[in-house]
């Protein structure tokens, strides 16, 4: 028995290790929930969502380097529930809702960080709130969304992709699993479009996972995703996407599980210290930055900076 407690005691570090480990930064500036993120430069961008003083045009920025927090030009407009990507040296901030009435909007925004100035682009086709987007080969691809039908939010299947050196618009394939508060992540091309919710009711999350090729303009449904979950976070590191947080009707997810797109397999990792959603997430070095999100189904916020590391210590 002994030697049982021995070899326990010897294996379950291991395991415990092999499931990465988290450590905690400073906080951001103020509070928030469905904000929007991007790195730049060395610099996470974190724009606009709810704040205690309302929906938010600001832009705060932490420089990896000096662990320090500044701002950057506010937004043109205060948003929530947009996106945020990086093309070349460019940060781009596409739809999101535009009100406390979470009106859908297609606004396209590029940011230059040389002259801290914003401009508007050609418009989305389709205006939506709380999409998914990533960048392959230069261009921005923005999947699902809702937008309102006779005053009511409903899900869409658009999938549209920008070209920001023609700032022009292209319309491809629909997700086939219309749904918001996804999360969509990019390994080696190819475009992984999981979870989300029906109509933006959070008491009908999915747990989708299909994967959409650019190459080939074609979607394919993957192996589900363990935890069912919307608003939600994702990132790309060592080839897997670890998807993070959510909320439902019973309280917002601390989990924390990995996709390995060459094993269509999932892995639970080592779960986060605070439960949220409507978080954001960046990858830089070897480690996820994990940022803000609501406690609190429905809304609420915070402050929290908290890095994953899927190595051991």
């Amino acid at each position: 028995m002994r030697y049982l407690f021995l070899i326990a005691c010897l294996i379950i570090p291991n395991i415990l290790w092999a499931q990465g480990f988290w450590e905690t930064l400073p906080s951001t500036p103020i509070p928030r929930t469905e904000s929007s993120a991007a790195l730049l430069n060395g610099k996470i961008y974190l724009i606009g969502g709810f704040t205690p003083k309302g929906i938010a045009d600001r832009v705060d920025v932490y420089d990896l380097k000096t662990s320090n927090w500044t701002h950057a030009r506010p937004l043109p407009t205060p948003l929530h529930h947009a996106t945020a990507t990086v093309v070349g040296q460019k940060l781009y901030v596409i739809g999101g809702f535009a009100s406390g009435m979470w009106t859908p909007v297609n606004h396209t925004y590029e940011y230059d960080p040389k002259t801290d100035e914003w401009t508007k682009k050609s418009p989305m086709p389709t205006k939506r709130g709380s999409p998914a987007a990533a960048v392959v080969n230069g261009k921005i691809y923005v999947a699902g969304g809702a937008n309102k039908k006779f005053f009511r939010l409903v899900n869409t299947g658009a999938n549209e992709v920008y070209d920001p050196q023609s700032d022009s618009w292209e319309v491809l394939q629909p997700i086939p699993t219309p749904r918001d508060h996804l999360t969509v992540s990019v390994v080696k091309g190819k475009l992984y479009a999981i979870g989300g919710r029906v109509n933006v009711d959070y008491h009908r999350n999915l747990d989708a996972n299909e994967v959409y090729d650019p190459a080939s303009g074609k979607w394919e449904t993957l192996a589900p995703l363990p935890t069912a979950r919307s608003g939600i976070a994702s990132a790309t590191l060592q080839g897997k996407i670890f998807v993070f947080g959510g909320e439902s009707g019973d309280g917002t997810f601390e989990e924390n599980e990995a996709y390995n797109p060459a094993t269509n397999t999932w892995e639970g990792m080592a779960s986060m210290p605070h439960s949220r959603h409507g978080l954001t997430s960046i990858a830089h070095e070897g480690k996820i930055h994990v940022l803000t999100g609501g406690p609190n189904p429905g809304g609420g916020g915070s402050s929290l900076h908290e890095v994953f590391s899927p190595d051991s210590k």
